[in-house]
């Protein structure tokens, strides 16, 4: 363990001695509260036209009635962070094993006496530092409705939202480490973690509505439906275990890729 938060802390003090912290701090802090402010002006918009539709809408008050924060604004705000998260992560990804290789500093790590494991989880847990901090400042924004929100929204709904966020954030860091691992072009690594990502989230799409056989097993490796539960406030055992399971298959992955390079 003691390892683990070496590397951890290696790594996130080059995060913040190099601006890569503060960029993605900064670019996420304005894209988010961007797509909140423009979720907020779209809801109050609609609820202004319903409430003028009440007089000869008779469907008006109905509507009325099932408009509410959790499914009209919160819900689409924590959709849009994930295309952030998308370019964001692996940017802070690209660089953790390549830039190693890159400047040659990956022979004194890899004959360290730390084991593989300790070094792949080190430079995980600093990415998880700053996911956290990401999703801590998402997580700002729907305060606020609690605090001017009437009615406030559904505190299990918010909270099991970010969980997805969350989830999803740390398994695009365990994809970036892993494409991090495979070369010596920071470049390279950020776009192949680009795709892979992407790919996780467009899976979905290309089984259509089969849930047999291998379209079956497609549609469940796409974080989209697992996520989309998490929004909808279901907190199942199921999903979570595709985000640990998938998480924890990068990871090893990453470590078969650091452990290769001392047979070449």
């Amino acid at each position: 363990m003691n390892g683990i938060t070496v590397i951890a802390g290696r790594e996130l003090r080059s995060f913040f001695v190099m601006p890569v912290a503060y960029v993605v701090l900064t670019l996420f802090a304005l894209l988010s509260g961007f797509f909140f402010l423009s979720k907020l002006l779209d809801f109050n918009f609609t609820l202004m036209q319903l409430q003028n539709n009440l007089a000869f809408d008779p469907r008006a008050a109905d509507q009325l009635l099932l408009w509410n924060l959790n499914d009209a604004l919160i819900t689409p705000y924590l959709a849009s962070l994930l295309s952030i998260l998308l370019f964001l992560v692996p940017g802070v990804t690209m660089g953790l094993f390549s830039s190693e290789k890159a400047n040659g500093t990956d022979e004194l790590l890899l004959t360290s006496p730390l084991p593989i494991s300790s070094i792949v989880l080190g430079k995980y847990l600093a990415v998880v530092v700053l996911v956290s901090l990401l999703v801590g400042m998402a997580a700002l924004f729907p305060c606020l409705l609690f605090l001017y929100g009437d009615p406030a929204p559904d505190l299990g709904l918010v909270l099991s939202g970010l969980l997805g966020l969350y989830l999803v954030g740390l398994l695009y860091a365990s994809v970036g480490l892993f494409a991090s691992s495979l070369t010596h072009n920071q470049i390279i690594a950020f776009f192949l973690a680009f795709v892979l990502c992407l790919g996780l989230l467009l899976l979905e799409l290309g089984v259509g509505d089969s849930a047999r056989g291998l379209g079956g097993v497609v549609a469940y490796l796409s974080l989209v439906e697992h996520f989309d539960n998490l929004l909808r406030g279901v907190v199942d055992t199921g999903d979570l275990g595709y985000f640990f399971v998938m998480i924890g298959s990068f990871l090893l992955l990453s470590k078969a890729s650091v452990e290769s390079v001392r047979w070449r």
